[in-house]
């Protein structure tokens, strides 16, 4: 599943291509809305919530999507040769003039109402990178559930929105716990540093970077990650190998001597 920052940028690229533009194409491969055309609409914006996207169009209609796992929206020069994916697997295009946006494997599509968003992202918490963060309301939402593993609640967007596998492993790093620490087990002020951390590292990886998210703040080959994806390597910190077990289904890395707390 995408990170936050990842549908940041996918937002901008959207918004640099389809704002205060009339759509020439409208089509939407989905048989809920086949027959919607927004041909001849003016893109208002593109924004980004949590890890969902939202394009409004004149006319009060909001196209909503979200990638999950594989989907992705990627955005040609008019006439260009598109890329992605096979035919089969477009769920919608859009274009203009200059650029044409296609959505590829999206699992969720729908059109909405600009004025009934919150029925498709009200549920999300404070979102990282969004201008409704709130750490602290973002840590009373964690400690509504004080037993539950950390690493589980940074995912449950209706904590806060915007925190993926990968950010949920580099996180609890710098935290110095494990992603099964209970979240009653760490300090209410230890939490807030937490949260601040999590803003900040998704806020480092928003703008035009290279295509590996780093979180360490080494520029070296392979140090782009504390944790994640490091299985048996060394600990960029103290040189134990690192350890890799499922919670909640997904891959969880953590050093074992870096890291307190239980594990499986």
């Amino acid at each position: 599943m995408p990170e936050g920052d990842s549908i940041w940028r996918a937002a901008a690229r959207l918004h640099s291509a389809l704002a205060g533009k009339p759509l020439t194409r409208s089509d939407l491969r989905v048989p809920r809305f086949a027959t919607a055309d927004l041909t001849g609409r003016t893109t208002l914006d593109v924004i980004p919530r949590g890890k969902h996207l939202l394009a409004r169009f004149e006319g009060g209609l909001t196209l909503h999507s979200h990638l999950r796992m594989d989907g992705a929206w990627n955005v040609f020069p008019a006439g260009a040769k598109w890329h992605g994916g096979p035919a089969y697997e477009i769920r919608a295009i859009l274009g203009t003039a200059d650029h044409t946006a296609v959505g590829y494997r999206l699992p969720v599509l729908e059109l909405i109402r600009t004025a009934e968003e919150d029925r498709a992202v009200g549920h999300l918490g404070p979102d990282l990178l969004g201008p409704d963060w709130d750490a602290e309301r973002a840590v009373a939402n964690l400690l509504a559930a004080p037993e539950r593993p950390l690493g589980e609640a940074l995912l449950d967007q209706r904590n806060l929105a915007g925190i993926g596998n990968i950010y949920k492993a580099e996180i609890c790093f710098l935290a110095q716990v494990t992603p099964w620490t209970p979240v009653g087990a760490l300090p209410e002020s230890t939490l807030l540093r937490l949260a601040a951390a999590a803003q900040r590292l998704l806020a480092a990886n928003v703008g035009d970077r290279p295509a590996h998210r780093n979180t360490t703040g080494s520029r070296r080959p392979g140090q782009d990650l504390f944790v994640y994806g490091r299985l048996r390597r060394p600990c960029l910190r103290c040189g134990t190998p690192v350890r890799e077990a499922s919670q909640d289904d997904r891959p969880t890395y953590w050093c074992p001597s870096c890291q307190t707390g239980p594990t499986p």
